[in-house]
């Protein structure tokens, strides 16, 4: 099995600073996971916060994949019986939407819930619903070492997503990444191509981001100096980190899909430590409407 999972948020709404052709139509998913299917992509990464992104996975039948969900992100600042009632709630239809009777994962979407009083009761829900073979396995969705290490050290888990890309050494240099291979936690690395902000050219890149100029030359610099592309550097990165378990992208069209298998396919130089930056405004994709 491939090592690459399919981001699905395009599926359900116009998502990511490189795209332009907006929301997947419906023949284009199915074109998309039928590639997917015969490549040996079988993971799936969705959520109820994905617009109709559910809903186009069940309407394109998707039996054959293992799915991974999230819940919504909770706005109280303790956890009641009422969060606990929408998370049911939502997973039910969850499952509804995705015409399925159970999935392999759900995600705590927003990580900050795992920290409010009554935190473990959310994870309490989950491990109900795990017990009940409705879920494989339970984790959360993580932006920071800080809220990762908190997690671990308060909750049993069996999965974690993060961000992760070539540029982005923060959890390879605090070992957290090594600490969770050995506790047998499931990695799934996500924002390998930062948004598709790796794949733009220099002239194609918005000018905000301009103040990171000397690290964008000697990104550009480097695949040079070895004849890649920005693709094949990018997902090879994550594909060839042993820790990590699947890679998810995301894509607008087959062709793109096919691109990015095509570029696993081939090894990496060794990657230069000063190629490489711990400025979250750049790292962190919710920043950017700051800059």
């Amino acid at each position: 099995m491939s090592k690459i999972a399919l981001g699905t948020v395009q599926f359900g709404m116009d998502y990511g600073i490189a795209s332009d052709s907006g929301k997947v139509d419906f023949k284009e998913v199915q074109k998309i996971l039928g590639y997917a299917n015969h490549q040996g992509v079988n993971l799936l990464d969705t959520a109820p916060a994905y617009g109709g992104s559910e809903s186009m996975l069940g309407k394109a039948n998707v039996q054959d994949f293992a799915i991974v969900t999230k819940t919504r992100h909770f706005h109280n600042l303790v956890i009641s019986d009422h969060e606990i009632d929408l998370m049911k709630e939502d997973f039910k239809l969850s499952l509804s939407n995705l015409k399925r009777n159970k999935v392999y994962g759900v995600l705590i979407h927003n990580a900050d819930d795992l920290l409010k009083t009554g935190a473990d009761r959310l994870v309490e829900q989950l491990n109900n619903l795990k017990q009940a073979g409705k879920i494989e396995k339970i984790g959360v969705s993580v932006y920071s070492d800080e809220q990762l290490r908190f997690i671990l050290d308060n909750f049993d888990i069996d999965l974690v997503q993060l961000p992760f890309n070539i540029l982005d050494r923060r959890l390879i240099d605090s070992g957290i990444i090594s600490k969770l291979k050995k506790q047998n936690i499931e990695i799934h690395a996500r924002s390998v191509f930062l948004q598709g902000l790796l794949l733009m050219d220099q002239q194609s890149r918005p000018s905000k981001f301009r103040q990171w100029d000397s690290l964008w030359r000697m990104w550009h610099d480097w695949l040079n100096d070895y004849d890649m592309t920005a693709l094949e550097a990018a997902i090879r990165h994550a594909i060839l980190t042993p820790e990590i378990s699947k890679v998810l992208v995301g894509v607008d069209t087959q062709e793109q899909l096919k691109d990015i298998v095509n570029a696993t396919k081939g090894t990496l130089p060794k990657v230069p430590k000063e190629l490489s930056t711990n400025d979250i405004n750049l790292l962190n994709p919710s920043n950017w409407s700051k800059l």
